[in-house]
């Protein structure tokens, strides 16, 4: 399948023909949301100064916490997440980095340049 990016979309076009599969960055961003949520000692996703400057001028996006850029079908993403009380940040935060990566690639067929996370703060919940 041929790749090309195309606005917030990536775009994967058929070698037969018979047509194409259109991946907005929003959908790429909830897949990292989903698979950072599923780490263990991960509270929740956070605000970060982007998303708050996106919805404040009405545009509203689908994974809070999740800032996706695609360059020549490879993706960035940065994160900003609440941790729970008790774990280790950095390997927490790996195994959150780790997931990211798995899933992407997986889910969509794109490779992950990185993924950054920022701990925005620690629950006691």
């Amino acid at each position: 399948m041929e790749k090309e990016v195309k606005g917030n979309e990536y775009v994967l076009e058929g070698a037969d023909g018979f047509g194409q599969v259109r991946i907005a960055n929003d959908v790429v961003a909830r897949i990292a949301c989903l698979a950072a949520m599923e780490v263990k000692g991960v509270a929740s996703m956070a605000e970060d100064m982007t998303n708050e400057i996106l919805a404040k001028v009405g545009i509203k996006t689908l994974a809070k916490g999740a800032v996706v850029d695609i360059e020549d079908g490879i993706v960035s993403v940065n994160l900003t997440l609440m941790l729970k009380f008790g774990y280790n940040i950095p390997a927490t935060c790996e195994k959150v980095q780790g997931k990211v990566r798995s899933q992407i690639e997986t889910m969509t067929g794109m490779k992950v340049r990185r993924v950054n996370v920022r701990v925005s703060g620690v629950t006691g919940e």
